[in-house]
């Protein structure tokens, strides 16, 4: 059997196909995996679970005015072509699209060759590449139930997004994995392994009131390190309160899962498969989307969330020093409000869609290879 994974452009889209190719590995341990697009994006996790990649270009399509898009309309014409050449020469039993710009050309030339497509959907609004690939598909996947209004009811089914193995381990003690001491509440603050200049500015800003009641493990991003370390030195010299706060840029998947442990409370953006992740391991979060100029899903996904009761949105505009405070200890001081948010994070922590996807390629895959 061979399975062909196309998404990317970003962790998000990437991240959960090595997910799903985890638990094809688990399922389907013969099967041949393929990876299509316009580069790797993540060698070293293709090359672990022996996934081959194939190459093809594939145009972004911006929401504003750019000689940029006139270039990429001509790369994703150019994509179309080399996808059905590829997917007519490799001719896998199905391809599994987890969206973004790089599925597009990818989707069209599977459908022009009759083989069959699974399309997953994380965003609470679906993307432009999803309501472009989704009425091709035999299967629709989605994570939040708000999204299922704009499939056929018929082919779609709720199973949350996919996690990588790594992000869903529970340790017993992350506090001595982490050589982390456990006299204070942890706090975790990241903004992807890119990081988020406005976030990481006001959290710098509130270490004063923050660091003498909670320990603050903050991944800035590897760009930012030098300059916030600078920064939080300059802010708090030679005060001991500085043995109480945690830089890093980026770190592995099991890292990510320790401190999901460990933490008391996170504060993150709002890209689904770090709501998910949180969920997963009953944390409490603040999320503070990007911008909606900047990103038209994350403002949506962090509401989406946070109806549940499983967190608390702050937009970036009103994002203060003495906001972000306020909300932590109204969080940590308050148990009920606390536990609450504990138990709705429940709503979310779907720990087998990688194996319900896998399956649902490997049935289908069967019935078209026969």
């Amino acid at each position: 059997m061979k399975i062909l994974l196309v998404g990317g452009g970003s962790g998000g889209h990437f991240y959960p196909l090595i997910a799903t190719a985890e638990a094809l590995r688990a399922t389907a341990p013969t099967a041949d995996l393929y990876y299509i697009g316009p580069n790797k994006f993540d060698a070293e996790a293709l090359t672990a679970l022996g996934i081959k990649f194939v190459y093809c270009p594939a145009g972004k399509t911006r929401r504003y005015a750019s000689f940029l898009n006139v270039l990429d309309f001509f790369k994703n014409i150019a994509g179309l072509f080399v996808a059905i050449i590829k997917l007519y020469v490799l001719y896998p039993d199905v391809v599994f699209s987890k969206g973004g710009f790089t599925s597009v050309p990818v989707v069209f030339a599977a459908r022009l060759l009759l083989i069959p497509i699974v399309v997953h959907e994380s965003d609470s609004v679906p993307g432009r590449a999803s309501k472009l690939t989704a009425p091709l598909a035999e299967r629709i996947a989605i994570a939040y139930p708000d999204v299922a209004t704009h499939f056929p009811s018929d082919k779609t089914a709720l199973v949350g997004i996919p996690i990588r193995t790594a992000i869903k381990q529970v340790t017993a003690d992350p506090f001595t994995a982490l050589n982390i001491p456990r006299d204070k509440p942890l706090i975790f603050i990241t903004g992807g392994s890119l990081g988020a200049e406005r976030l990481n500015a006001v959290m710098i800003g509130a270490l004063q009131e923050l660091l003498p009641h909670y320990r603050i493990f903050h991944q800035v991003g590897e760009t930012h390190v030098a300059n916030t370390t600078t920064l939080v030195k300059e802010l708090l010299p030679d005060s001991p309160l500085l043995n109480d706060y945690y830089i890093v840029g980026s770190f592995p998947p099991a890292t990510m899962a320790l401190l999901f442990d460990a933490a008391s409370l996170i504060i993150t953006r709002a890209g689904s498969t770090t709501l998910f992740e949180i969920a997963l391991h009953h944390k409490p979060a603040i999320v503070i989307p990007i911008p909606e100029s900047v990103s038209h899903d994350q403002r949506t996904n962090a509401y989406a969330y946070s109806r549940s009761g499983a967190a608390v949105v702050i937009e970036e505009h009103n994002l203060t020093n003495h906001v972000i405070t306020q909300e932590i200890d109204r969080i940590l001081t308050d148990r009920d409000r606390y536990q609450g948010m504990v138990e709705a994070t429940k709503a979310f922590a779907y720990e087998d869609a990688a194996e319900k996807i896998a399956g649902i390629l490997v049935e289908i895959g069967k019935k078209h290879g026969s």
